[in-house]
Protein backbone atom coordinates (compact mmCIF):
# COMPACT_ATOMS: atom_id res chain seq x y z
CA UNK A 1 0.00 0.00 0.00
CA UNK A 2 2.76 2.48 1.19
CA UNK A 3 4.18 2.72 -2.79
CA UNK A 4 1.29 3.77 -3.85
CA UNK A 5 0.81 6.22 -1.29
CA UNK A 6 4.27 7.47 -2.08
CA UNK A 7 3.62 7.65 -5.46
CA UNK A 8 0.82 10.09 -5.41
CA UNK A 9 3.15 12.20 -3.49
CA UNK A 10 5.62 12.73 -5.84
CA UNK A 11 6.29 15.94 -7.68
CA UNK A 12 5.73 16.12 -11.36
CA UNK A 13 8.05 13.83 -13.50
CA UNK A 14 8.33 11.95 -16.25
CA UNK A 15 9.58 9.09 -13.73
CA UNK A 16 6.57 9.82 -11.63
CA UNK A 17 4.61 8.97 -15.05
CA UNK A 18 6.43 5.52 -15.65
CA UNK A 19 5.92 4.42 -12.14
CA UNK A 20 2.16 5.47 -12.32
CA UNK A 21 1.85 3.54 -15.81
CA UNK A 22 3.78 0.58 -14.13
CA UNK A 23 1.65 1.00 -10.78
CA UNK A 24 -1.59 0.86 -13.18
CA UNK A 25 -0.94 -2.29 -15.01
CA UNK A 26 1.20 -4.36 -12.92
CA UNK A 27 0.20 -7.25 -11.55
CA UNK A 28 2.83 -9.39 -9.89
CA UNK A 29 6.33 -8.36 -8.32
CA UNK A 30 9.32 -10.11 -7.47
CA UNK A 31 11.51 -10.57 -4.62
CA UNK A 32 14.65 -8.81 -5.27
CA UNK A 33 18.45 -8.48 -4.43
CA UNK A 34 17.95 -4.48 -4.62
CA UNK A 35 15.75 -4.91 -1.36
CA UNK A 36 18.30 -5.07 1.69
CA UNK A 37 15.62 -5.45 4.70
CA UNK A 38 16.98 -3.18 7.30
CA UNK A 39 17.20 -4.99 10.61
CA UNK A 40 14.80 -7.00 9.29
CA UNK A 41 13.14 -4.83 6.64
CA UNK A 42 10.09 -4.14 7.90
CA UNK A 43 11.38 -2.00 10.77
CA UNK A 44 9.26 0.89 10.48
CA UNK A 45 6.40 -1.08 11.57
CA UNK A 46 7.86 -4.12 13.55
CA UNK A 47 10.27 -4.53 16.54
CA UNK A 48 13.75 -4.79 14.65
CA UNK A 49 15.97 -8.30 14.55
CA UNK A 50 12.87 -10.80 15.57
CA UNK A 51 11.85 -13.36 13.54
CA UNK A 52 8.05 -11.64 12.48
CA UNK A 53 10.28 -8.81 11.21
CA UNK A 54 12.77 -10.80 9.03
CA UNK A 55 9.60 -12.88 7.38
CA UNK A 56 7.66 -10.06 7.05
CA UNK A 57 10.73 -8.22 5.29
CA UNK A 58 11.04 -11.83 3.07
CA UNK A 59 7.28 -11.77 2.47
CA UNK A 60 7.84 -8.07 1.05
CA UNK A 61 10.29 -8.89 -1.21
CA UNK A 62 13.61 -8.27 0.21
CA UNK A 63 15.92 -10.55 -1.39
CA UNK A 64 18.95 -9.74 1.20
CA UNK A 65 18.64 -9.44 5.05
CA UNK A 66 20.21 -8.13 7.59
CA UNK A 67 21.37 -8.99 11.07
CA UNK A 68 23.28 -6.93 13.52
CA UNK A 69 25.78 -8.86 15.55
CA UNK A 70 26.57 -8.70 18.67
CA UNK A 71 28.14 -10.80 21.51
CA UNK A 72 26.29 -11.75 25.13
CA UNK A 73 28.47 -12.81 28.59
CA UNK A 74 28.88 -16.06 27.59
CA UNK A 75 30.13 -14.90 24.22
CA UNK A 76 27.14 -16.01 21.85
CA UNK A 77 26.07 -13.65 18.85
CA UNK A 78 22.84 -11.92 18.92
CA UNK A 79 20.65 -9.60 16.94
CA UNK A 80 20.97 -6.50 18.31
CA UNK A 81 21.37 -2.98 16.59
CA UNK A 82 23.33 -1.86 19.00
CA UNK A 83 25.61 -3.68 21.90
CA UNK A 84 23.93 -1.71 24.50
CA UNK A 85 20.26 -0.54 23.33
CA UNK A 86 18.28 -3.45 25.73
CA UNK A 87 16.90 -0.79 27.35
CA UNK A 88 15.23 0.59 23.96
CA UNK A 89 14.53 -2.25 22.14
CA UNK A 90 13.17 -5.06 24.78
CA UNK A 91 11.48 -5.00 28.08
CA UNK A 92 14.31 -5.59 30.18
CA UNK A 93 13.88 -2.51 32.85
CA UNK A 94 10.87 -4.55 34.05
CA UNK A 95 12.74 -7.58 34.98
CA UNK A 96 14.71 -6.23 38.42
CA UNK A 97 16.69 -9.06 38.33
CA UNK A 98 18.05 -8.06 35.22
CA UNK A 99 17.68 -4.01 35.33
CA UNK A 100 20.25 -4.35 38.31
CA UNK A 101 22.78 -6.12 35.81
CA UNK A 102 22.51 -3.52 33.33
CA UNK A 103 25.50 -1.51 32.97
CA UNK A 104 23.30 1.37 34.44
CA UNK A 105 20.02 0.37 35.44
CA UNK A 106 16.85 2.52 35.26
CA UNK A 107 15.55 4.34 37.86
CA UNK A 108 12.87 7.10 37.80
CA UNK A 109 14.66 10.31 36.29
CA UNK A 110 17.49 8.23 34.50
CA UNK A 111 18.71 6.95 31.40
CA UNK A 112 19.71 3.37 31.80
CA UNK A 113 22.19 1.50 29.30
CA UNK A 114 21.71 -2.34 29.39
CA UNK A 115 24.13 -4.03 26.89
CA UNK A 116 23.95 -7.89 25.57
CA UNK A 117 27.29 -7.64 27.14
CA UNK A 118 26.01 -7.75 30.58
CA UNK A 119 23.84 -10.65 30.48
CA UNK A 120 24.02 -14.81 29.07
CA UNK A 121 22.27 -16.13 26.15
CA UNK A 122 20.11 -17.68 28.84
CA UNK A 123 19.14 -14.51 30.48
CA UNK A 124 18.40 -12.40 26.93
CA UNK A 125 16.05 -15.24 25.81
CA UNK A 126 13.78 -14.15 28.47
CA UNK A 127 13.02 -10.97 27.24
CA UNK A 128 10.45 -10.09 24.80
CA UNK A 129 11.59 -7.37 22.30
CA UNK A 130 9.87 -4.00 21.27
CA UNK A 131 9.59 -0.99 19.21
CA UNK A 132 12.74 0.92 19.73
CA UNK A 133 11.26 4.02 22.07
CA UNK A 134 11.28 4.45 25.57
CA UNK A 135 9.57 7.05 27.72
CA UNK A 136 13.02 9.11 28.57
CA UNK A 137 13.71 10.71 31.51
CA UNK A 138 10.21 11.54 32.33
CA UNK A 139 9.13 8.42 33.38
CA UNK A 140 8.23 7.53 36.36
CA UNK A 141 7.78 3.73 35.96
CA UNK A 142 9.16 1.13 34.65
CA UNK A 143 6.79 0.65 32.52
CA UNK A 144 6.56 4.13 31.27
CA UNK A 145 9.65 3.97 30.42
CA UNK A 146 9.62 1.02 28.65
CA UNK A 147 6.49 1.63 26.83
CA UNK A 148 6.84 5.24 25.91
CA UNK A 149 7.65 7.39 23.42
CA UNK A 150 7.11 5.47 20.40
CA UNK A 151 7.28 7.52 17.12
CA UNK A 152 3.27 8.86 16.33
CA UNK A 153 4.66 7.08 12.51
CA UNK A 154 5.40 3.60 13.88
CA UNK A 155 3.39 1.56 15.52
CA UNK A 156 3.18 -1.05 19.08
CA UNK A 157 0.92 -3.45 17.43
CA UNK A 158 3.01 -5.82 15.96
CA UNK A 159 5.27 -6.23 20.06
CA UNK A 160 2.83 -8.15 21.28
CA UNK A 161 2.54 -10.88 22.92
CA UNK A 162 6.48 -11.39 23.03
CA UNK A 163 8.56 -11.39 20.35
CA UNK A 164 11.91 -13.29 21.37
CA UNK A 165 15.52 -11.52 20.83
CA UNK A 166 16.98 -13.90 18.31
CA UNK A 167 20.45 -15.59 18.09
CA UNK A 168 22.63 -15.12 15.15
CA UNK A 169 22.74 -18.67 14.08
CA UNK A 170 18.71 -18.62 14.56
CA UNK A 171 18.47 -15.51 12.17
CA UNK A 172 20.70 -17.54 9.10
CA UNK A 173 18.85 -20.61 9.92
CA UNK A 174 15.39 -18.38 8.88
CA UNK A 175 16.83 -16.54 6.07
CA UNK A 176 18.23 -19.78 4.63
CA UNK A 177 14.81 -21.55 4.84
CA UNK A 178 13.35 -18.23 2.71
CA UNK A 179 15.86 -18.91 0.27
CA UNK A 180 17.22 -14.95 0.71
CA UNK A 181 20.48 -13.78 1.50
CA UNK A 182 22.76 -12.59 4.37
CA UNK A 183 23.90 -9.17 5.24
CA UNK A 184 25.14 -9.57 9.34
CA UNK A 185 27.11 -6.37 10.23
CA UNK A 186 29.50 -6.73 13.16
CA UNK A 187 28.57 -4.52 15.84
CA UNK A 188 31.66 -1.82 16.84
CA UNK A 189 31.83 -3.32 20.81
CA UNK A 190 31.13 -0.93 23.78
CA UNK A 191 33.18 -2.08 25.96
CA UNK A 192 36.95 -2.99 25.75
CA UNK A 193 38.47 -5.70 23.75
CA UNK A 194 39.59 -8.35 24.35
CA UNK A 195 36.36 -8.94 26.14
CA UNK A 196 36.02 -12.66 28.75
CA UNK A 197 39.22 -14.07 26.17
CA UNK A 198 37.85 -12.70 23.01
CA UNK A 199 39.58 -10.37 20.69
CA UNK A 200 38.15 -8.72 17.89
CA UNK A 201 39.73 -10.88 15.48
CA UNK A 202 38.31 -14.06 17.39
CA UNK A 203 34.69 -12.05 17.45
CA UNK A 204 35.00 -11.00 13.46
CA UNK A 205 35.75 -14.62 12.99
CA UNK A 206 33.55 -16.10 14.67
CA UNK A 207 30.75 -14.66 13.01
CA UNK A 208 32.04 -15.71 9.64
CA UNK A 209 32.44 -19.31 11.33
CA UNK A 210 28.53 -19.53 11.83
CA UNK A 211 27.73 -19.52 7.98
CA UNK A 212 30.80 -22.33 7.16
CA UNK A 213 29.13 -24.34 9.54
CA UNK A 214 25.56 -23.72 8.40
CA UNK A 215 26.84 -24.57 4.87
CA UNK A 216 25.95 -20.44 3.41
CA UNK A 217 27.32 -20.32 0.47
CA UNK A 218 29.57 -17.85 -0.16
CA UNK A 219 28.11 -15.59 -2.76
CA UNK A 220 25.39 -15.25 -0.47
CA UNK A 221 26.99 -13.85 2.26
CA UNK A 222 27.94 -9.79 2.82
CA UNK A 223 29.35 -9.20 5.84
CA UNK A 224 29.43 -5.59 7.04
CA UNK A 225 31.22 -3.42 9.41
CA UNK A 226 32.08 0.33 10.38
CA UNK A 227 35.69 -0.70 11.20
CA UNK A 228 38.09 -1.17 8.15
CA UNK A 229 40.20 -3.10 9.79
CA UNK A 230 37.46 -6.01 10.58
CA UNK A 231 36.74 -5.49 6.46
CA UNK A 232 40.32 -5.79 5.84
CA UNK A 233 40.47 -9.06 8.19
CA UNK A 234 37.74 -10.69 6.40
CA UNK A 235 38.94 -10.22 2.64
CA UNK A 236 42.57 -11.52 3.71
CA UNK A 237 41.33 -14.21 6.21
CA UNK A 238 38.14 -15.63 5.05
CA UNK A 239 38.56 -16.41 1.57
CA UNK A 240 35.44 -16.52 -0.31
CA UNK A 241 33.43 -15.78 2.50
CA UNK A 242 35.01 -12.65 3.14
CA UNK A 243 34.78 -11.69 -0.91
CA UNK A 244 31.92 -9.15 -0.87
CA UNK A 245 32.37 -7.76 2.45
CA UNK A 246 31.10 -4.58 3.06
CA UNK A 247 32.89 -1.36 3.68
CA UNK A 248 30.28 0.71 5.65
CA UNK A 249 30.77 4.63 5.53
CA UNK A 250 29.31 7.35 7.89
CA UNK A 251 31.97 9.91 8.16
CA UNK A 252 30.93 13.49 6.01
CA UNK A 253 34.24 13.55 3.54
CA UNK A 254 35.30 16.21 1.03
CA UNK A 255 36.47 15.01 -2.25
CA UNK A 256 40.22 14.48 -1.53
CA UNK A 257 39.34 12.17 1.80
CA UNK A 258 36.78 10.55 -0.08
CA UNK A 259 39.26 9.29 -2.75
CA UNK A 260 42.03 8.82 -0.17
CA UNK A 261 39.43 6.72 1.97
CA UNK A 262 38.83 4.82 -1.27
CA UNK A 263 42.28 4.12 -2.85
CA UNK A 264 43.04 2.80 0.40
CA UNK A 265 39.59 0.34 0.55
CA UNK A 266 40.90 -0.50 -3.23
CA UNK A 267 44.55 -1.44 -1.67
CA UNK A 268 43.45 -3.52 0.72
CA UNK A 269 41.05 -5.69 -1.30
CA UNK A 270 37.46 -4.25 0.01
CA UNK A 271 35.15 -4.52 -3.34
CA UNK A 272 32.08 -3.01 -1.71
CA UNK A 273 31.37 0.82 -0.16
CA UNK A 274 28.40 1.63 1.61
CA UNK A 275 27.86 5.13 2.71
CA UNK A 276 24.96 6.39 3.85
CA UNK A 277 22.46 7.81 1.04
CA UNK A 278 22.77 11.41 1.75
CA UNK A 279 26.79 11.00 1.05
CA UNK A 280 25.78 10.25 -2.81
CA UNK A 281 24.13 12.75 -3.93
CA UNK A 282 23.93 16.47 -3.64
CA UNK A 283 21.25 19.28 -5.47
CA UNK A 284 21.86 19.50 -8.70
CA UNK A 285 23.31 23.45 -9.83
CA UNK A 286 21.09 25.49 -12.30
CA UNK A 287 23.31 24.66 -15.28
CA UNK A 288 23.30 21.32 -14.59
CA UNK A 289 20.92 18.88 -16.74
CA UNK A 290 18.73 17.17 -14.17
CA UNK A 291 14.79 16.73 -13.97
CA UNK A 292 14.84 15.62 -10.50
CA UNK A 293 17.24 18.24 -9.28
CA UNK A 294 19.42 15.39 -8.02
CA UNK A 295 22.89 14.30 -9.57
CA UNK A 296 25.63 12.36 -7.76
CA UNK A 297 28.22 13.77 -4.95
CA UNK A 298 32.01 13.90 -5.67
CA UNK A 299 32.00 10.84 -3.34
CA UNK A 300 29.97 8.60 -5.57
CA UNK A 301 31.93 9.98 -8.66
CA UNK A 302 34.80 8.76 -6.50
CA UNK A 303 33.68 5.36 -5.34
CA UNK A 304 32.25 4.97 -8.96
CA UNK A 305 36.08 5.76 -10.44
CA UNK A 306 37.76 3.63 -8.25
CA UNK A 307 35.23 0.11 -9.60
CA UNK A 308 33.67 0.33 -6.31
CA UNK A 309 30.19 -1.53 -6.23
CA UNK A 310 28.15 0.32 -3.67
CA UNK A 311 25.60 0.01 -1.04
CA UNK A 312 23.57 2.32 0.45
CA UNK A 313 21.70 3.04 3.98
CA UNK A 314 18.69 4.03 5.13
CA UNK A 315 15.55 4.72 2.61
CA UNK A 316 12.14 4.88 4.79
CA UNK A 317 14.31 5.23 8.14
CA UNK A 318 13.04 9.36 8.14
CA UNK A 319 9.89 11.08 9.86
CA UNK A 320 7.12 11.65 7.34
CA UNK A 321 7.77 15.06 5.55
CA UNK A 322 11.37 14.74 4.70
CA UNK A 323 11.72 18.62 4.77
CA UNK A 324 13.09 20.29 7.80
CA UNK A 325 10.09 22.33 9.70
CA UNK A 326 7.54 20.38 7.16
CA UNK A 327 5.19 19.24 8.79
CA UNK A 328 6.00 21.89 12.23
CA UNK A 329 9.08 20.24 14.51
CA UNK A 330 10.92 18.66 12.07
CA UNK A 331 14.74 18.97 12.86
CA UNK A 332 17.67 18.33 10.92
CA UNK A 333 18.75 15.53 13.05
CA UNK A 334 15.51 13.77 12.74
CA UNK A 335 16.55 14.30 8.80
CA UNK A 336 19.72 13.07 8.86
CA UNK A 337 19.57 10.72 5.90
CA UNK A 338 18.23 13.34 3.86
CA UNK A 339 20.43 16.25 5.08
CA UNK A 340 21.86 16.88 1.72
CA UNK A 341 18.73 17.35 0.12
CA UNK A 342 17.44 20.10 2.10
CA UNK A 343 17.76 22.79 -0.57
CA UNK A 344 15.35 20.67 -2.62
CA UNK A 345 11.43 20.47 -2.67
CA UNK A 346 11.16 17.23 -1.02
CA UNK A 347 7.95 14.97 -0.57
CA UNK A 348 7.57 11.59 1.00
CA UNK A 349 7.53 10.89 -2.97
CA UNK A 350 10.93 12.07 -2.92
CA UNK A 351 11.96 8.52 -1.86
CA UNK A 352 11.69 7.43 -5.54
CA UNK A 353 13.28 10.47 -6.87
CA UNK A 354 16.37 9.86 -4.54
CA UNK A 355 15.95 5.70 -5.53
CA UNK A 356 16.27 6.67 -8.98
CA UNK A 357 19.15 8.66 -8.68
CA UNK A 358 20.46 6.10 -6.41
CA UNK A 359 20.00 3.04 -9.16
CA UNK A 360 20.01 4.85 -12.58
CA UNK A 361 22.58 6.99 -12.01
CA UNK A 362 25.23 6.12 -9.50
CA UNK A 363 24.90 2.34 -9.86
CA UNK A 364 24.18 1.05 -6.49
CA UNK A 365 23.50 -2.45 -6.56
CA UNK A 366 21.62 -2.41 -3.05
CA UNK A 367 19.43 -0.35 -0.72
CA UNK A 368 18.42 -0.34 2.76
CA UNK A 369 15.27 0.16 3.72
CA UNK A 370 12.99 0.18 6.92
CA UNK A 371 10.08 -0.96 4.90
CA UNK A 372 11.02 -3.61 1.75
CA UNK A 373 7.81 -2.78 -0.30
CA UNK A 374 8.96 0.66 -1.40
CA UNK A 375 12.65 -0.78 -2.58
CA UNK A 376 10.51 -3.67 -4.44
CA UNK A 377 8.01 -1.84 -5.59
CA UNK A 378 10.66 1.02 -8.10
CA UNK A 379 13.08 -2.48 -8.57
CA UNK A 380 10.40 -4.35 -9.93
CA UNK A 381 8.63 -1.34 -12.27
CA UNK A 382 12.01 -0.70 -12.94
CA UNK A 383 13.68 -3.88 -13.80
CA UNK A 384 17.06 -3.35 -11.76
CA UNK A 385 18.11 -5.75 -8.83
CA UNK A 386 17.34 -9.06 -10.50
CA UNK A 387 20.11 -12.01 -11.18
CA UNK A 388 19.87 -16.14 -11.19
CA UNK A 389 21.18 -16.49 -8.19
CA UNK A 390 18.11 -15.08 -6.23
CA UNK A 391 16.10 -17.33 -8.48
CA UNK A 392 14.69 -14.67 -10.63
CA UNK A 393 14.85 -13.88 -14.30
CA UNK A 394 16.72 -10.83 -15.67
CA UNK A 395 14.11 -7.99 -16.08
CA UNK A 396 11.73 -6.71 -19.36
CA UNK A 397 8.50 -5.34 -19.47
CA UNK A 398 6.35 -8.24 -19.90
CA UNK A 399 7.01 -10.41 -16.94
CA UNK A 400 3.84 -12.53 -16.76
CA UNK A 401 2.21 -14.67 -14.49
CA UNK A 402 4.27 -17.83 -15.76
CA UNK A 403 7.73 -16.33 -14.52
CA UNK A 404 8.94 -17.17 -10.87
CA UNK A 405 8.03 -13.27 -10.59
CA UNK A 406 4.56 -14.44 -9.17
CA UNK A 407 6.08 -17.79 -7.66
CA UNK A 408 8.29 -15.82 -5.12
CA UNK A 409 6.03 -13.49 -4.06
CA UNK A 410 2.16 -15.83 -4.42
CA UNK A 411 4.19 -18.42 -2.56
CA UNK A 412 5.60 -16.80 0.37
CA UNK A 413 2.77 -16.25 2.04
CA UNK A 414 2.29 -19.93 2.28
CA UNK A 415 6.22 -20.44 2.60
CA UNK A 416 5.97 -17.95 5.85
CA UNK A 417 2.99 -20.36 7.66
CA UNK A 418 5.54 -23.60 7.13
CA UNK A 419 9.03 -22.52 8.24
CA UNK A 420 10.25 -24.28 10.79
CA UNK A 421 14.01 -23.83 12.27
CA UNK A 422 15.46 -26.15 14.87
CA UNK A 423 17.37 -22.88 16.32
CA UNK A 424 13.51 -21.24 16.96
CA UNK A 425 11.52 -24.68 17.29
CA UNK A 426 8.42 -23.08 14.98
CA UNK A 427 5.98 -25.26 14.92
CA UNK A 428 3.02 -23.15 12.77
CA UNK A 429 0.40 -26.26 13.36
CA UNK A 430 1.12 -27.21 17.33
CA UNK A 431 -1.45 -25.47 19.32
CA UNK A 432 0.91 -25.35 22.35
CA UNK A 433 3.20 -22.86 20.45
CA UNK A 434 4.26 -19.88 21.90
CA UNK A 435 2.69 -16.61 22.38
CA UNK A 436 5.34 -15.39 19.83
CA UNK A 437 4.81 -17.63 17.46
CA UNK A 438 0.77 -17.53 17.57
CA UNK A 439 1.88 -13.22 16.61
CA UNK A 440 4.11 -14.24 14.11
CA UNK A 441 1.02 -16.41 12.66
CA UNK A 442 -1.13 -13.24 12.70
CA UNK A 443 1.63 -10.80 11.76
CA UNK A 444 2.05 -12.83 8.36
CA UNK A 445 -1.40 -13.08 7.72
CA UNK A 446 -1.90 -9.20 7.69
CA UNK A 447 1.38 -8.78 5.58
CA UNK A 448 -0.07 -11.14 3.04
CA UNK A 449 -3.37 -9.09 3.21
CA UNK A 450 -1.63 -6.13 2.76
CA UNK A 451 0.23 -6.79 0.26
CA UNK A 452 -2.64 -8.57 -1.59
CA UNK A 453 -4.51 -5.22 -1.46
CA UNK A 454 -1.31 -3.57 -2.96
CA UNK A 455 -0.61 -6.24 -5.60
CA UNK A 456 2.02 -7.60 -4.05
Amino acid sequence: IRPYWLLEKMNPSSLKDSLEECAATKTSWAVTDMTIGHRGGATMQMPEHTIENYKAGALMGAGVIECDVTFTSDLELVCRHSQCDLHTTTDIVLHDDLNAKCTVPWEAGNEPMCCTSDFTLEELKTLCAKMDSSGGTSATTAMEYVYGGTADWRTDLYQYPCPEVVTHKEYIKLVQSLGRKFTPELKTPSVDMPFNGMTQEDYAQKMIDEYIELGVAPGDLYPQSFLPTDVYYWVANSGDYGAQSVALDETDRNETAAQAFHDELVANGVKIVAPAQQMLVRPAEEDEDSELGIVPSAYAESAINHNLDIITWTLERSPPGLKVGDPPGLTLDDLWYWSSLQPLNLTDGSNFELLHVLIHDIGVIGVFTDWAPTVTFYANCMGVGFNESNGTPAKDDTVSDKTTSTVVISTIAEDLKNVSTDSVEVDATDSSSSGGTRALRVAARLASFALRAAGF
